[in-house]
């Protein structure tokens, strides 16, 4: 007799999976001046009150963010308790990390919380996040096109003003990531993975301790989502299913003042799209 996913869940073994989610570092909280004209003035602009607790999104030195433990059973990205940088990040990878936090970034623009916005709209412009976008200006980056979303928000355009612009930012990302390849499952288990990371910084003892990582997460589930349209069959539909069900644990937008789920809620509905996407093939 074969099992599916969805059979062990039914003989009760999804619980012996939920502690075994791989963790993945979003990175070091990143901090000092933007790099680039008018990305400093873009940061002023979120370090107001409402957003304090977006300092971990500041724009850092170096340029790249560092990963521990990343990919499934210690595969790709650094191994198993070891550690990569973005520089070391495949391409594909890369893309699917700035992919989230322009999500994020939008999904607050959009619910007219500009402030929180901005941070996350640093990834596709700044200096300091430049190793996210290595080769993919070869592959068709529009990088004037959030150059002048960026300068919207510094000026306090209403996001209903560009949504021609911001629905085109997102058709660009979607069409690199067309461009760029690579294995979905492998992709998806890397933005899961980042997601739990994210969201356990973003909230703990059961309120928002990080806006910034906890808008990340919810950029990273919705990119997610994305990347899932491409797989097939029955195993695919369940995979889109549980991550639906993920994303429903966020508000619409992640506002700063939302009530978050449980970091255990939200780590055992991970573990439930990793297992059904297990048995993608």
């Amino acid at each position: 007799m074969t099992f599916t996913p969805r059979d062990l869940v039914k003989f009760g073994l999804t619980a012996a999976l939920l502690g075994t989610t791989s963790l993945a570092a979003c990175g070091a909280p990143e901090d000092g001046e933007a790099g680039g004209e008018g990305a400093a003035t873009t940061e002023q602009a979120a370090q107001t009150e409402e957003t304090s607790a977006y300092a971990g999104e500041g724009e850092g030195e170096g340029g790249s963010a560092s990963f521990a433990g990343e990919g499934e059973g210690g595969e790709g990205e650094g191994g198993e308790g070891g550690a990569a940088s973005m520089d070391t990040l495949p391409v594909e990878n890369r893309l699917a990390f700035m992919r989230g936090h322009v999500e994020a970034g939008l999904a607050l623009y959009r619910a007219g919380a500009p402030e929180q916005a901005a941070p996350h709209l640093m990834h596709p412009v700044s200096e300091t996040h430049a190793a996210e976008r290595q080769g993919l200006d070869e592959l068709g980056f529009k990088g004037d096109l959030f150059v002048g979303i960026s300068e919207a928000l510094e000026n306090g355009t209403e996001s209903s003003e560009i949504e021609g612009e911001l629905g085109e930012a997102e058709d660009n990302l979607a069409m690199l990531a067309d461009k760029a390849g690579g294995s979905t499952p492998d992709i998806l288990n890397f933005l899961l993975d980042t997601t739990l990371a994210e969201y356990r910084i973003g909230v703990v003892d059961g309120e928002i301790s990080n806006a910034a990582e906890y808008a990340d997460a919810f950029g990273f589930v919705k990119v997610a989502s994305d990347y899932a349209g491409d797989l097939e069959g029955d195993a695919g539909e369940a995979v889109r299913e549980e991550l639906q069900a993920l994303q429903a644990l966020w508000p619409e937008a992640p506002l700063a003042s939302s009530t978050p789920a449980p970091v255990d809620e939200v780590a055992a509905q991970i573990s439930r799209v990793q297992l059904e996407l297990s048995a993608v093939r």
